[in-house]
């Protein structure tokens, strides 16, 4: 938790239309139970930020993450179940051999009761969805390095995460969640019941359960030329 935090604000010093946006501090742990949430700064703005949204305009809360602030915000106030839509980035395709992927397997009693708890989810799958966002070094130099200090920044994380880029291309997983908010239609997705989560990451079916709103594919080509225009 504490380095991403410490890497919100190292962005924040690079893009002026981030002063002034808060940046609290999350859970330093996992959720120790299904039932025990892990009180943070993140989990309590949450709440009063989920509680004061008006009754027909919910709170858009994204998550590119383990969802334990979202989770422990749920156990803190259920309310807020009627006041938010969540946007997560986590776990694998529904016909994937598994979710054992590392947002959702971080904190399994976290990802059960967003799963759970019939809170309206839009689930990004990171394979078989978000997978598709893969870029190079080579286009991250043409259009990303020229735009100002935030796109050296970017470009220059990029080059150090591997020491040979030669026929080599990336995944910028988390892009997916915000894209989903600038223009659903890049994400295509269908409504389908909750799945059940297994304690060795595997989805399962029940018929029974709540709907949720599932991505099944993602337009890369429309995201980034979104992403990098904006970057300007």
């Amino acid at each position: 938790m504490e380095k991403s935090f410490r890497e919100l604000h190292r962005i924040a010093a690079l893009v002026p239309e981030m002063t002034g946006i808060p940046i609290c501090r999350g859970a330093e742990t996992y959720l120790p139970g299904p039932h025990a949430p892990v009180a943070s700064d993140a989990a309590r703005d949450l709440v009063a930020r989920a509680m004061a949204a008006p009754e027909d305009d919910p709170l858009y809360v994204v998550a590119i993450g383990a969802i334990t602030n979202i989770a422990s915000a749920i156990l803190l106030e259920p309310r807020i179940i009627a006041k938010i839509v969540v946007v997560w980035l986590g776990g694998h395709a529904l016909h994937w051999p598994d979710t054992r992927e590392f947002n959702l397997a971080q904190d399994l009693h976290a990802s059960r009761i967003v799963l759970n708890s019939g809170v309206p989810l839009v689930l990004i799958p990171c394979m078989g969805a978000a997978s598709h966002l893969q870029t190079t070094l080579s286009e991250i130099k043409d259009y990303v390095q020229p735009k100002g200090p935030i796109g050296q920044y970017l470009y220059d994380t990029y080059e150090r995460c591997s020491s040979d880029h030669f026929a080599k291309s990336r995944v910028i997983w988390d892009v997916a969640a915000i894209a989903y908010l600038v223009n659903e239609a890049w994400l295509p997705s269908v409504v389908t019941h909750s799945p059940l989560l297994s304690d060795d990451c595997r989805w399962s079916v029940d018929a029974s359960r709540h709907f949720i709103r599932y991505v099944r594919h993602v337009h890369r080509d429309l995201v980034f030329r979104d992403l990098f225009g904006k970057l300007g």
